[in-house]
């Protein structure tokens, strides 16, 4: 008689009730690099080689102008990092909370999703998949577990990356936004000291290697002053749950499938 194994998906769908994973016709991929890309806002002839994607999707809030918002955006790798590069059009550059950990969603920002072995499933309170929020000043943010009273614990992962935006001087509304991504796995994790200071474990970021595949998003929190983001942009189509398509920074599932190729 044969045993009918359940894989880890499917276990992360059955608990989770969350969405199965993005079509595979939005599936990705990203060339090696031999050589690293400086990360200074700056598309050197490295990028040449790797195509560009629309950042098109919207999430939330109303579909901006091309004026107001628009995006694009190519992706490469080493066995040690992922490196991106995005063209962002904004008319305005807003960032109102100085405080990195303060309603960081709600100024302008570049969120990259990353789910180290495409498992999928639920990732809000735990770090079976990421999404680091970087700020206008380079910060990175993404939630930890859940404090004692319940609430979100926000933290700083700014040891994950290195980014660096620059203006163009002939499109002064235009940015190149480029980040080196360290790829952690899930045994990444933290412990908070009676001090209420984070300390971390040693997890080392995974090393990248040709045909690995990984659940990947890509979007932009576009605010151009007011209280809340007004558009939220990105890479995938999401199919909404309960009305809802802003899915990306507690569903792993949502994620595009990124394969590494030579």
């Amino acid at each position: 008689m044969k045993t009918n194994k359940v894989s880890r998906l499917t276990k992360a769908l059955l608990l989770s009730g969350l969405s199965i994973f993005a079509t595979t016709s939005q599936a990705l991929e990203a060339k090696q690099t031999h050589v690293a890309p400086a990360i200074d806002g700056v598309m050197d002839s490295l990028w040449k080689t790797a195509t560009w994607q629309p950042l098109n999707h919207h999430i939330l809030g109303d579909m901006p102008s091309a004026e107001d918002f628009s995006g694009r955006f190519k992706v490469m790798w080493d066995k040690n990092k992922i490196y991106l590069l995005a063209e962002i059009q904004d008319d305005v550059l807003f960032d109102n909370h100085p405080d990195p950990l303060n309603a960081y969603w709600d100024d302008d920002c570049l969120e990259i999703f990353i789910d180290e072995d495409r498992s999928g499933g639920e990732h809000q309170f735990n770090f079976n998949a990421f999404a680091y929020h970087v700020a206008l000043d380079n910060q990175a943010v993404d939630i930890g577990y859940k404090t004692k009273d319940g609430q979100p614990d926000f933290m700083l992962l700014n040891d994950h990356l290195k980014s660096a935006w620059k203006r163009q001087a002939t499109e002064p509304h235009k940015l190149i936004w480029e980040v080196a991504l360290d790829v952690y796995d899930d045994s990444f994790d933290y412990v908070t000291t009676k001090a209420g200071t984070k300390k971390f474990n040693d997890a080392k970021p995974v090393t990248l290697t040709n045909n690995k595949e990984l659940g990947f998003m890509l979007a932009y929190c576009d605010n151009d002053g007011s209280a809340s983001r007004e558009h939220f942009i990105g890479s995938v189509a999401i199919e909404p749950k309960n009305g809802d398509k802003n899915l990306g920074y507690k569903d792993a599932g949502v994620f595009a499938p990124l394969t590494l190729v030579e």
